[in-house]
């Protein structure tokens, strides 16, 4: 009995206990209701700035607007012209343009871009270059609505333009189309340039035909030990590359052509611009 009575004293002193603790120490509710409040203060001023940045992006497309047509004076609803929020505003606007352009100049493969047509159309530049020189740039001005259309351009006629932009469409790929313009463009530099360096440093080799596409040219050299003169026919039937196709090989001497040697030259008419193998030739003594 007295083992008993000892232990329900022991357990409703203990229950008294925790009690008496849980009165010392209420829960700490003023704790939870500041953090409610912080949290409601923060929700309120990022309402405040999305508020602003709304303003911002409304103002900068009235400014680009007004920039695209010209007019600095429109769209800008009162605007102090000479205060620091509106010169901001304008460097921002300029800063976004120039943030359009780039992304355009990535979309189209890196070719040179500025905005025509009050924004409503693009001009492309397309650089041509030859052996690390810069040559000829070719301008191509494309209207953006409603579709893509080519209006303006300073390309070469036998480039056939419109032919390139139809096989390419240009409606859904304009990087394929200026990619191919741009091969037709450089390869037609670079057997420009290719010739050119044939009459400024092969004196003795004469050429007797070539066309302005410098698709075909006719070379006559002499070959120093039969002093014989070779007639030699290069076929650039492929207009985005800057070697020929064929080279044929015409000579008084029936056998010299189909001789090893000039296979050999042949092929190496084929396989290496004009001037590098004339000078090729030329070192190894087979050409005057």
């Amino acid at each position: 009995m007295e083992g008993l009575s000892s232990k329900g004293v022991l357990s409703h002193l203990s229950v008294l206990a925790v009690q008496t603790k849980r009165r010392r120490n209420p829960p700490q509710q003023s704790t939870r209701v500041k953090e409610l409040k912080a949290e409601a203060e923060a929700l309120m001023m990022r309402r405040e700035q999305l508020k602003a940045e709304i303003q911002t992006h409304k103002s900068l497309q009235r400014m680009r607007l007004s920039m695209d047509k010209q007019c600095s004076h429109e769209g800008e609803e009162e605007m102090d012209e000479d205060s620091e929020n509106s010169q901001l505003l304008q460097l921002m606007a300029k800063h976004s343009q120039l943030k359009d352009l780039l992304y355009a100049h990535h979309l189209i493969g890196g070719y040179d871009i500025i905005n025509t047509s009050l924004g409503k159309g693009v001009c492309v530049s397309v650089t041509t270059a030859y052996e690390g020189v810069y040559l000829d740039t070719y301008n191509v001005e494309i209207d953006l609505k409603p579709v893509l259309r080519i209006t303006r351009h300073n390309v070469p006629p036998f480039i056939p333009l419109n032919e390139l932009a139809e096989q390419n469409n240009i409606q859904t790929n304009i990087k394929a189309f200026l990619d191919v313009l741009s091969q037709h463009l450089n390869a037609h530099a670079g057997r420009k340039q290719q010739l050119k360096l044939v009459k400024e440093r092969f004196p003795s080799v004469d050429v007797m035909e070539s066309n302005v596409l410098c698709s075909i040219l006719v070379l006559m050299f002499t070959v120093p030990r039969q002093k014989t003169a070779v007639l030699c026919t290069l076929n650039y039937s492929d207009h985005t590359r800057c070697l020929p196709t064929t080279v044929h090989i015409q000579c008084e001497d029936k056998d010299l052509p189909e001789s090893p040697e000039w296979k050999k030259k042949q092929s190496l008419l084929m396989e290496m611009p004009v001037h590098k193998a004339l000078m090729t030739m030329k070192t190894m003594g087979d050409i005057l």
